[in-house]
């Protein structure tokens, strides 16, 4: 437990532990949603976009490696089951019901819709308040946003392709 990480933070930890587990779940899901959506993807541009899962997947799993840190630093534990992160998520793992690569584009920006909006709300509530876990979280919600764009041109270069890219 880092006493001088629990003394200079404003908030209290209990409440900061939970959010920062929360987001930790999000993280677990998310590279799971990737790592799988590059082995089942198909369609136009496959090989260029599995690469890009996979790429993000280790974004994600980087991400949770962060927050693991500075939960334990907080003086708490990450979610130890996995079956914990399907209770703790706001941002829910989607169960890739369609492979090809639009459906799979369309689900992944959703989800990275939802983390921006998780690592905002980190970033307000730590802003003047907890100056490490509010830099931990910028810098997340930078990728975040890449991410985001990624999947945004993606999208349109697949769409301006025409009818050739629809399933």
């Amino acid at each position: 437990m880092g006493q001088a990480a629990q003394k200079f933070c404003k908030l209290e930890i209990k409440t900061l532990l939970e959010v920062l587990n929360q987001a930790y779940a999000e993280e677990w899901l998310a590279y799971y949603q990737y790592w799988i959506g590059a082995q089942i993807i198909s369609g136009p541009m496959r090989v260029e976009i599995q690469s890009e899962f996979m790429k993000h997947a280790k974004e994600e799993l980087e991400h949770a490696e962060k927050l693991a840190d500075r939960i334990i630093q907080l003086g708490g534990k990450p979610l130890l089951k996995p079956e914990e992160w399907m209770q703790h998520a706001r941002c829910a793992y989607e169960v890739p019901h369609n492979d090809f690569v639009m459906a799979l584009l369309e689900q992944n920006l959703d989800s990275e819709r939802c983390a921006i909006a998780t690592y905002q709300h980190i970033c307000d509530m730590c802003f003047d308040k907890d100056y490490e876990t509010f830099h931990i979280a910028r810098e997340i919600l930078h990728d975040e946003l890449d991410h985001e764009q990624d999947w945004e041109d993606f999208i349109k270069d697949l769409e301006e392709g025409g009818e050739f890219f629809k399933k």
